[in-house]
């Protein structure tokens, strides 16, 4: 479907007859071959070395991103920080970059009448080796294959990297996670989703960074059930390594087998070809403005992430929800509010947190005080934390 969505029928026929021959007719990367082969980030882009000088603003911007799937966490976030730049009067043009080429532009539709991305005016454009038009004084990189293009563009505007995870740790170690890893290295300035990834980029590539902070949509995410909860939240991403989905399982299996009378919902992916060995909802992906109405049912969530933490135990939190969450830098670096469980990553020690939490006598009161150390004003704050470093690497 999702293939459906960004390329049209006749992508699905062209990757239908290459699953059945047993050949892609392409090597296995999201980056373009020939995007690969001309970028040499040994020698610096001129956009770095020699910054294009711009007035106080507004600023011409553009962003160059996957196609945006219909349930991407990332590609919504990217719409909220982009949608925070349109508010500071920063135009704005989004440009689709895909290894496949084929993108269909009725993307703009899809994404306007999802509930779940954020409102924005700037238009969708297909990339094209053309590059950015003239009068861009700002390129934004987004996932590490977008790099490579924007390295190659020869528009002399400043060249900015949204870094929302460590890409490289999404694949194993080979061809594409050594390209995602060198594209820390164009010398681009850094703006990463929480403080691990500024620390990291920083640390061991050289990139000048800010960060700006994680929060929760409070227009979609609110306290609203003050009584004793009886259900369990758990994010499944069977698909995605980096969300530790069979560790979640055997955790949950220890947590039903003690807690039997609490209900474990599984959303984020259909589950149903799992073998899962213990009752539960199937609730599979689900629209954001449906989510609150299950959180609100639910006491604990666990959540769990081996790269940049999630976006959910912050939502979950606004909910009244006590996230637990696996303990690392990787997490702890980006939110450390009192009311998030850290665990070590192991069964064991994950099923007792869910545990220990469900167990409280005070739990009400407890879900209480943690939606309401969010306060009340959602991303504004990182919104603002962000164009001010936009602005200020525009002019430093």
């Amino acid at each position: 479907m999702s293939i459906l969505r960004s390329q049209g029928l006749g992508g699905v026929l062209r990757r239908v007859g290459e699953r059945l021959s047993g050949t892609t007719g392409k090597l296995p990367t999201p980056l373009r071959y020939e995007d690969a082969l001309a970028v040499d980030w040994r020698v610096a882009h001129p956009a770095v070395t020699n910054p294009l000088e711009v007035g106080d603003g507004p600023f011409t911007v553009a962003w160059i991103m996957s196609p945006p799937g219909k349930g991407s966490g990332g590609h919504q976030n990217i719409f909220r920080f982009i949608r925070y730049m349109e508010a500071a009067g920063h135009r704005v043009t989004i440009y689709l970059y895909s290894a496949d080429k084929i993108v269909s532009l009725n993307l703009a539709r899809q994404i306007a009448e999802s509930s779940s991305y954020p409102r924005v005016s700037a238009m969708m454009e297909l990339w094209s080796s053309d590059g950015v038009s003239q009068d861009v004084d700002a390129i934004v990189a987004t996932g590490w294959e977008t790099a490579y293009p924007s390295f190659r563009d020869k528009s002399p505007a400043r060249r900015f990297y949204f870094v929302q995870d460590y890409e490289p740790f999404f694949y194993p170690v080979g061809t594409d996670s050594v390209l995602a890893e060198n594209s820390y290295r164009f010398g681009f300035t850094g703006l990463t989703a929480g403080g691990w990834l500024a620390h990291k980029l920083s640390r061991d590539f050289g990139m000048t960074t800010s960060h700006f902070d994680f929060s929760a949509d409070r227009a979609h995410y609110h306290f609203s059930n003050g009584g004793r909860r009886d259900e369990i939240f758990f994010y499944v991403r069977p698909g995605t390594e980096r969300r530790g989905f069979e560790l979640g399982i055997m955790a949950l299996d220890l947590f039903s087998r003690e807690r039997p009378n609490y209900t474990i919902n599984l959303v984020g992916w259909d589950v149903s070809r799992y073998e899962i060995p213990f009752a539960h909802n199937n609730l599979k992906s689900m629209p954001v403005d449906q989510l609150n109405a299950v959180y609100n049912r639910c006491a604990a969530g666990l959540v769990l992430s081996m790269t940049n933490m999630s976006l959910l135990p912050l939502e979950l939190l606004a909910a009244g929800v006590i996230p637990v969450v696996n303990d690392g830098e990787n997490n702890v670096m980006v939110s450390n509010n009192p009311f998030i469980e850290y665990s070590p990553a192991s069964p064991r020690a994950l099923a007792d947190r869910l545990i220990s939490v469900v167990d409280r006598s005070d739990l009400p009161e407890h879900a209480r005080a943690a939606a309401a150390s969010l306060g009340a004003g959602g991303w504004d704050a990182a919104g603002a934390q962000f164009v001010s470093a936009f602005e200020g690497a525009m002019h430093g």
